[in-house]
Parts: structure tokens; C-alpha cells; sequence
């Protein structure tokens, strides 16, 4: 007998799996497409539900073989993302009853006509229902929850207390961080009744540690922005300019911290795809900004900017505590793959920069073929350029106002080599970000 389902656990069956059938999906924007016509606490429910089970699939799913009294084989998506959704109910979320987690997951599983596994699913979930809670906070099962290739890399890069962290705060929610648009947000946002506390680096981000942000008065009358610190922190560090090139524009974050900065400068913003471009353009209006759709790997211009900015597409291996399928997404070989595209958009960058011009190159990975590797590599191919060392270039943003003071000696400890900026999650309380500025000799 067939029973209701509460629409939020719905519509989280329903991004699962939309995500199995396309792993290149952003699991932000098709919950975004899915939860819209829900109430405020099913929205809250689905967000959380598919977010969970992204982020400790792999342990989840260790458990759930656990359980099986014998192999199944491969079992069919609905069952298998119903069984993962009951057993993190079951496991990790403390205020759902143990009987509306199992019922409904049995009621997921029979209702996308796979009514052959209704009573495994249910008995693999009261065996999960009687077994110890999986503690969030547990050193290893944040391992455990991300693929073991990618630990022992990030191990090898930064030693395994840093990777530690790292796993550790993908597990979690990422903050709600906002960046200060008008001289009246910080007063607005106390009215609201929204706490925010100060950003680690950039003196115009805020943290949210009470209230909700989306949907706020502030948020809807363009007193905020929401933005990722490490976001905000590489377009501060881009600086000013007087002709300005943004290679890979859209969603426009940066773009609009270079508008700020820079009211008199003109701005080139290019993107490869119309419609983010156009988002993009609906987002910040025309100000001083000209659109233009390219691909940035063969970009026409020619010594033609005094600041370049080229925030590469990557990985993004340092964003999966708000991108958890990421980590379901990528392999060693994505890597290499997307080194190629990355030198040759950086070289085009480079032969786009005037003699006495600045070039930022970022990323949000935090893999040296992304990063260093790139840099590298293009600073051979494309003589006559070095690298900018970044102490000097942030003290003076500290003194400016735009950086806390103290932010480079936090940046580059004891003296530590100042070639690149990189913020790593776990470190402080945002994204991953890579940033290296080139200048010509």
C-alpha cells in the first residue's frame, strides 16, 4: 500500500538523480529549479537532504553495502538514492523521526517502480536504524567521504594536517558570506536583525553567523552581494587599472569589485557562453563596461590593457563544501585535461597586457597542474614576462583599507615565499583560491 511523500524528500529524489544522468550539473542550480514552488521549510529540508548525501555518499554508501545481508549487484538509481537519503536521515540528521526516514524511502523507492527491492530497502534501513550514528566531526570519515586518490594528493601537496582540514570543512555547510555594496548595509543589516562578524581578509566581507541572508530586504534592494571571501579577496588583489580585460567574466562577482574599484576605467568583459554573458550583463547593467563573447583561448587583443584579470575555469576542487558533487565529478585525468585550456588561455591573456600592466592569473583548485603548472608553463612559451612577488602589492591594500591589516603576514607566514597567493578551506572559512600576477620584464 502506497503511502504520501513530503515534497522536499521528492524533489531531493529527483536532483539525485538528474545528477547521475548528468554529472556535469551544478547541484545549486537545479535545486533552485526544483525547490521554487516549495515552502520555506521544505526547501530547507530538500537543500539539506541532497547536500548531505552528496557530501557523504561515499561513506553512505559503505554502509548501506554493509548492511545488504548479500550482494545485490548493481541496484537501480531510485533504489540506490533512496537507500542513500534514508540512511542519512538515519545516520547524521538528528531531528527527522527514524520511521518517516525509513517509510518514505521505501515509499521512494516503490513509487519509482521499483516495487522488486520495496522490502530490502526497508530492511537495510532498520538494520541502519539500530547501528552507532556516524559523528560529522569524526577526523576520519571526512577522509572516508572524499575519494582516497584525492586525499593522498592533497597530503602529498600541503601535509596531512592541512588535508585534514580541507576534508573537514567540505563536510559542513560553507558560511553565508556577503560583500558591503552601500554606506547604509551595515546599518540595514542590523535592522533586519542579520549578525554578521568580519571577513578574514577583505574589509567589505561579512559573514552571516545569525539570520537569513537570502530573501532579505537587504539582499533584494542591492545593499549586499553575495560573494565567496576568496572571490572578493582575487578581484581586490586584481587593483586598479585604466583599461581593464576580464577574460572569463561571467557570473560577473569579480567583474563588479573591478567596476567598483575602478569608476573611470573602461572594462572589457568576456565570456564564451552568451547566456551567462548576458546574465552577467542583466546583473551589473552597462556602467563602463563592454561585453564581448570570445573564447578567451584566442582572445584578438594586443597589448591593448593595463589589467588583466584571467579567472580560469578549473575543477574547482576548492569549492566542494558549496559544490559537494565535485568530488563525485572529477578524476586524475580532469586535471591534465584542463591544463592544456588553461596555459593557452593565460597566454592569450598575457599577449592582451601592455608593457607597464599587471595579470592576475586565478583559480578555485587546488591542484598544481591548475596552478603552478600553468604558470609555468606559460611563462615559458610566452618570453619577456615574470613574476610579480605579492607582499608589497597586498601591504599596500592594507594600507589602502581594502585588505586588514596583517592580511600578508596571514597570507605568507614567517616569511613563507610570496610568488602565489593560495587560501585553503579548513585554513580559514571560504573557498580554495590560487592567484599569481604577472607583469613584463
Amino acid at each position: 500500500m502506497s503511502g504520501p511523500i513530503a515534497p522536499a524528500r521528492r524533489a531531493a529524489l529527483e536532483v539525485l538523480l538528474e545528477l547521475r544522468r548528468k554529472p556535469e550539473s551544478h547541484s545549486d542550480v537545479l535545486l533552485r529549479s526544483r525547490i521554487e514552488t516549495l515552502s520555506g521549510l521544505d526547501k530547507n529540508l530538500a537543500t539539506t537532504l541532497v547536500m548531505g548525501v552528496l557530501r557523504w555518499q561515499l561513506v553512505l554508501q559503505q554502509r548501506i553495502r554493509e548492511a545488504l545481508t548479500k550482494s545485490k549487484g548493481h541496484l537501480a538509481d531510485p533504489v540506490q538514492v533512496a537507500l542513500e537519503l534514508g540512511a542519512l536521515q538515519l545516520l547524521l540528521l538528528d531531528r527527522i523521526p527514524a520511521h518517516a526516514a525509513i517509510f518514505e524511502s521505501v515509499e521512494l523507492a516503490r513509487q519509482s517502480g521499483n516495487t522488486y527491492a520495496v522490502g530490502m530497502v526497508n530492511a537495510v534501513l532498520r538494520k541502519l536504524a539500530q547501528a552507532p550514528r556516524m559523528l560529522v566531526d569524526d577526523p576520519q570519515n571526512a577522509f572516508s567521504a572524499h575519494p582516497q586518490w584525492m586525499v593522498e594528493r592533497w597530503v602529498a601537496a600541503y601535509g596531512r594536517d592541512a588535508a585534514g582540514a580541507i576534508c573537514r570543512y567540505d563536510q559542513l555547510p560553507p558560511p553565508s558570506t556577503i560583500r558591503l555594496i552601500a554606506p547604509e548595509a551595515a546599518s540595514a543589516l542590523q535592522e533586519e536583525g542579520l549578525q554578521v562578524e568580519p571577513g578574514s581578509f577583505v574589509t567589505g566581507a561579512r559573514r552571516v553567523i545569525a539570520g537569513e541572508v537570502t530573501g532579505s530586504n537587504v539582499l533584494a534592494r542591492g545593499l549586499v552581494r553575495l560573494q565567496d571571501e576568496g572571490s572578493q579577496l582575487i578581484a581586490e588583489l586584481a587593483g586598479r587599472g585604466s583599461a581593464i580585460l576580464d577574460c572569463c567574466a561571467a557570473p560577473g562577482g569579480k567583474t563588479s569589485i573591478l567596476a567598483e574599484r575602478n569608476p573611470a576605467a573602461q572594462i572589457t568583459a568576456c565570456d564564451i557562453s552568451p547566456r551567462r554573458l548576458q546574465a552577467m550583463q542583466s546583473f551589473l547593467g552597462r556602467r563602463q563596461i563592454h561585453y564581448r563573447v570570445l573564447d578567451a583561448t584566442e582572445m584578438p587583443f594586443r597589448e591593448q590593457f593595463d589589467l588583466v584579470l584571467c579567472d580560469a575555469p578549473c575543477s574547482g576542487t576548492g569549492t566542494m563544501a558549496r559544490n559537494p558533487e565535485i568530488r563525485h565529478r572529477v578524476t586524475m585525468d580532469s586535471f591534465g585535461r584542463q591544463h592544456g585550456r588553461q596555459v593557452r588561455l593565460l597566454g592569450s591573456a598575457m599577449r592582451a597586457l601592455r608593457g607597464d600592466g599587471r595579470l592576475i592569473y586565478s583559480t578555485c583548485s587546488l591542484e598544481a597542474e591548475e596552478n603552478e603548472s600553468v604558470v609555468a608553463e606559460a611563462l615559458d612559451r610566452e618570453k619577456g614576462f615574470r613574476l610579480l612577488p605579492w607582499t608589497e602589492q597586498i601591504r599596500s591594500l592594507e594600507r589602502e583599507g581594502r585588505l586588514h591589516a596583517g592580511t600578508a603576514d596571514r597570507l605568507f607566514p614567517n616569511g613563507s615565499p610570496d610568488d602565489f597567493v593560495r587560501t585553503l578551506p579548513g585554513a580559514y572559512p571560504g573557498d580554495g583560491f590560487f592567484a599569481a600576477c604577472l607583469t613584463r620584464v
